[in-house]
């Protein structure tokens, strides 16, 4: 079977449990003790057993506090659940929450008219002043807001400890020094850097901060609003002079794309591989007994003249405009996004709040340290994939892959993805 007709049917069974649980949410469950019951149809993507664990907590504790909801808890991989979403969202009627991501992979589906205004909800809530003014900005389109930022995560460059050690290294603050550290240990016999593109989205990390330590982060984001080209002289330094010479020298693991991102996690762990671009998730797959080996650094600067830009994506939730709970939904948004709903989030799993009000004390010195490292950028990016719109994103990661397979031929792959940008930004 094809690719695209796996993600077909994918999409198509996805679907179909979309209308069974959409359908289990018109009627309470049969028996005594359902028989009084709202129902609420949830579907996260929060998947991995630590995402799962901190998910599950919160449905619990909404529950607990309201004993008349009984929540349906749906959730699946998310790779899967990107595929299916707008299958859920056109369900008649669609879940009542979905799980997603702040930025442009929100206001997609708000210019669509699929996404509910919550703005009561902020209002109710206070979190225009509860919430840091770049959330709240993350959640809001044309002066509403449309979504619930609950978490978010710092990337960086995670490294295992001991190989440097072995090595004499230390973190590198410059791209020279970078370079130097990479050289030093494929010289030992070690990869420099893992990765795993089986799932496309991982080469848009380099992407990010490549383009913003050579051209910096408002280029960046414009490229990303399709307002720079593709086969921009800058673009092309960027793939050429800066990504390719580390692709022809072998810093990369070989066979990326037989990886996803979990299993190039494997490659460091048993000392293949040194050090992983990636977000702090990458904590919840490492082993717990080799916790202290592992820690990270900001991504080495390029050009110091250039403002710094940091990736910090931002998840939460929102409500599909077609939900037959309004009322309900709203009202499990609110909890998510309060105090107790968000601390679940930073004591299981170590994930940043966006509620001003989290005890502070909850956070370990590795969370301050990327708290630090956000809080002193210039500008915060969410990531490739969130950044730019959905086709794009789509055409821009398959673009990467060829240039991963073929870094030669660079200048022809973004003449031709140029050519996408202008068609899906026509208007």
């Amino acid at each position: 079977m094809t690719r695209h007709k796996t993600w077909y049917v994918a999409a198509v069974l996805l679907l179909l449990a979309a209308f069974v649980l959409s359908a289990g949410g018109q009627k309470p469950p049969s028996g005594a003790e359902g028989a009084e019951k709202q129902v609420l149809i949830y579907n996260s993507n929060w998947s991995d057993a630590a995402y799962r664990k901190a998910d599950g907590t919160v449905v619990s504790m909404f529950q607990a506090e309201n004993p008349n909801v009984k929540v349906i808890h749906s959730i699946i991989s998310d790779e899967d659940f990107k595929a299916a979403i707008r299958a859920y969202l056109q369900a008649s009627p669609p879940p009542d929450v979905l799980t997603w991501y702040a930025g442009n992979r929100m206001r997609f589906f708000v210019e669509k008219g699929l996404i509910l205004d919550i703005s009561d909800v902020f209002d109710q809530e206070n979190w225009h002043e509860k919430m840091p003014p770049g959330f709240v900005a993350l959640s809001t389109m044309k002066g509403k807001q449309y979504f619930v930022p609950t978490n978010w995560y710092w990337w960086a460059i995670y490294y295992k400890k001991s190989i440097f050690e072995n090595f004499g290294l230390k973190p590198p603050k410059t791209w020279d020094e970078f370079m130097e550290v990479c050289s030093t240990i494929k010289g030992g016999g070690i990869s420099p850097i893992t990765i795993g593109t089986k799932w496309r989205w991982t080469t848009g990390g380099w992407l990010d901060y490549l383009n913003m330590r050579v051209n910096g982060p408002d280029f960046h984001i414009s490229l990303c609003d399709g307002k720079e080209s593709y086969a921009d002289p800058k673009v092309k330094k960027v793939f050429n002079d800066v990504w390719a010479p580390m692709l022809k020298k072998g810093y990369f693991i070989p066979d990326a794309p037989a990886y996803t991102w979990q299993e190039a996690i494997n490659l460091m762990v048993t000392d293949k591989a040194a050090m992983y671009l990636i977000g702090q998730f990458i904590e919840t797959a490492w082993p717990e007994e080799m916790k202290d080996d592992l820690d990270f650094f900001q991504v080495p600067i390029i050009d110091p003249s250039v403002p710094i830009g940091e990736d910090a994506p931002t998840d939460g939730l929102f409500v599909p405009s077609g939900t037959a709970n309004p009322e309900l939904a709203k009202k499990f948004l609110a909890f998510s996004g309060s105090v107790k709903g968000q601390e679940v989030w930073v004591k299981q799993l170590g994930r940043m709040a966006t509620h001003r009000d989290v005890d502070k004390s909850l956070y370990s010195p590795e969370q301050q340290k990327g708290s630090e490292l956000i809080n002193t950028a210039d500008f915060i990016a969410q990531f490739y994939d969130r950044d730019t719109t959905p086709p794009m994103a789509d055409k821009g990661m398959d673009a990467f892959m060829e240039f991963w397979a073929n870094p030669d031929n660079a200048d022809e792959i973004l003449e031709r993805l140029d050519e996408q940008r202008k068609e899906f930004f026509a208007e």
